[in-house]
């Protein structure tokens, strides 16, 4: 047998196709994380100008002309109001005109992301320089010292996230890549529901009173984490269920290499490119950070949309996964590939 016949032998068109498809992964992680972190800069940020009237149009005229466009301002009513929508998520900071001195203030939240509120600082305290005055911060929901730039809450997410497509990667290389039956898909479905119990619950433990790394409720991080995993989780398997092993990487895709650095982690959402910044909210880790934030900093709030979108995810799989175990015919499932010594499951 020559060497070209022992190549065919070894390398089955199925086994290069999905080498190929490797390699594919394996750019667009390099094209989307560099894309999305090389270079980071804030744009269109809501924010919020409490001045005097006669000088509060004037001044957001000036700062929405920002070189860039770093800034999206808006006037608000006094520094209660804009605390207020600081805390409920609408608007990122906010500066209050002190008209009785040459001191003013910028309100900040680094418990959304210290990237960006430093970023808002130093914008600030640049605009105020060129009027002659100062600029002190206050820090109106700050990220524990536990929890270094914010990022506790975003690796938390990652770690559900991971968990989420790993055990149902795992239930299909043991038991074959789809499930023989309805009632195989429901196992499975039950498994992943009580994987992500576990999982939720375990990560809250780590996280808060193990590490001290992340405040806020207990049962609230939990929660979202079994809906995390359980959103991935079901993703990961409905796809596996459409495509066969090959859903594992498309499972991948969507969760590791578009989700996560458009996620709003290591730079929250306003300092991403415009592309990532649109899909990071519609994805599981996007969403899944961005409520992980508000339980831990934001008093719970501005949750909805997010845990919709993790509901929508989960509630998508799951229709999926059941709805492709019906359509099969028992020769299907007897045709399906699984390892020696296993039953498809």
């Amino acid at each position: 047998m020559t060497f070209a016949d022992e190549v065919k032998n070894a390398v089955t068109p199925r086994a290069a196709l999905l080498v190929i498809g490797v390699l594919g992964l394996q750019l667009l992680f390099i094209a989307s994380y560099v894309g999305a972190l090389h270079k980071p800069k804030p744009t269109d940020v809501p924010f919020g100008v409490v001045a005097p009237q006669q000088m509060s149009a004037q001044l957001i005229a000036e700062l929405r002309n920002l070189p860039g466009g770093p800034l999206d301002p808006r006037t608000v009513a006094d520094a209660a109001t804009a605390r207020e929508q600081i805390l409920n998520r609408e608007i990122d900071g906010a500066l209050i005109v002190s008209p009785r001195s040459t001191t003013d203030t910028v309100l900040i939240a680094s418990g959304g992301g210290a990237a960006l509120a430093d970023t808002l600082t130093k914008i600030i305290t640049k605009v105020d320089l060129t009027q002659q005055r100062t600029v002190r911060s206050v820090d109106v929901a700050p990220a524990s010292d536990q929890d270094f730039d914010g990022l506790s809450s975003f690796y938390l997410v990652v770690g559900w996230c991971v968990g989420g497509y790993l055990c149902a990667s795992i239930l299909a290389i043991s038991a074959g890549s789809k499930p023989a039956n309805r009632q195989r898909a429901l196992i499975r479905t039950g498994v992943m529901a009580l994987y992500s119990i576990v999982g939720g619950i375990g990560g809250a433990i780590i996280i808060g009173p193990i590490l001290g790394a992340l405040p806020g409720s207990f049962w609230g991080l939990s929660g979202l984490g079994a809906l995390t995993v359980f959103a991935v989780g079901m993703l990961t398997l409905a796809l596996q269920a459409l495509t066969g092993i090959v859903g594992i990487g498309l499972a991948v895709l969507i969760v590791v290499i578009a989700g996560n650095p458009s996620a709003g982690g290591a730079f929250p959402l306003p300092m991403l490119p415009d592309f990532w910044r649109a899909i990071g909210p519609a994805l599981p880790p996007g969403a899944g950070t961005w409520v992980a934030r508000s339980i831990a900093y934001f008093k719970g709030n501005a949750v909805t949309g997010p845990l919709l979108v993790l509901s929508a995810w989960a509630a998508a799989g799951t229709l999926v996964t059941l709805l492709l175990s019906m359509r099969r015919k028992p020769d299907d499932a007897a045709g399906d590939t699984a390892p020696v010594g296993s039953t498809a499951a």
